[in-house]
């Protein structure tokens, strides 16, 4: 079975930083993609950032040039850093890893206050 174990959400003021981690484990014959998603109260899940196998990175516009996303291919594990936090970027943070199937961390609580 696949898990994946996210950390690194909290409260922060507006202009702050964090950086989410998501570690995967189990056993995954192949990944096609990690990213970040987010779900805001009220709103639908939204993509945030995605990097594929090849390394390509994808960001919605929302997010680019605040948000960067990086990976440890060797401990399997995605990383999301966050710049210049805003408000509207408050949110549950989903890690999401694109295989076989398609697998889903428990979320990370966001908040950013004003």
């Amino acid at each position: 079975q696949v898990q994946l174990v996210e950390s690194g959400g909290g409260l922060v003021q507006s202009g702050g930083s964090l950086r989410l981690s998501c570690a995967a484990s189990g056993i995954i014959s192949s990944i096609y993609s990690m990213g970040w998603y987010r779900q805001a109260p009220g709103n639908e899940r939204e993509l945030v950032a995605v990097i594929s196998s090849s390394g390509r990175v994808n960001y919605a516009d929302s997010v680019k040039g605040r948000f960067t996303i990086s990976r440890d291919i060797t401990k399997i594990t995605v990383y999301l850093q966050m710049n210049s936090l805003k408000p509207e970027d408050t949110a549950v943070y989903y890690c999401n890893l694109e295989g076989t199937r398609r697998y889903w961390g428990q979320g990370t609580q966001v908040t950013v206050s004003s």
